[in-house]
């Protein structure tokens, strides 16, 4: 089982950034896939970007394409979600998660064994 704790969460204004960072310990990342999402009251997990921890493969979005990178630090046990150009509608508690490589889907909730405790990301207008 992976461990995860968000950091980096706040209040920004819109066309600010944010870096999140995900701190990840308890297991081998081989293959793993990590993931972020992000939720607000009333509605489900929406998903916004993963990494392959091994080879680097990135998947976004369209929501946040071009806008937020998700990166890893091997050193560190690390996952970063660069946020940059927000908007209020980027407002939400995201969530780092953590899956194995073979399950489908890396856009679904559901696959994902393990997650953060969340931070919340709140963007002005």
């Amino acid at each position: 089982q992976v461990q995860l704790v968000e950091s980096g969460g706040g209040l920004v204004q819109a066309g600010g950034s944010l870096r999140l960072s995900c701190a990840a310990s308890g297991r081998t990342f081989v293959n793993y896939i990590f993931g972020w999402f992000r939720q607000t009251p009333g509605k489900d997990r929406e998903y916004v970007t993963a990494i392959n921890w091994n080879d680097l493969s990135t998947y976004y979005a369209d929501s946040v394409k071009g806008r937020f990178t998700i990166s890893r630090d091997s050193a560190n046990n690390t996952v970063y979600l660069q946020m940059n150009s927000l908007k209020p509608e980027d407002t939400a508690v995201y969530y780092c998660a953590a899956r194995p490589p073979y399950l489908p889907d890396l856009r679904d909730a559901k696959f994902y064994a393990s997650w953060g405790q969340g931070t919340q990301v709140t963007v002005s207008s």
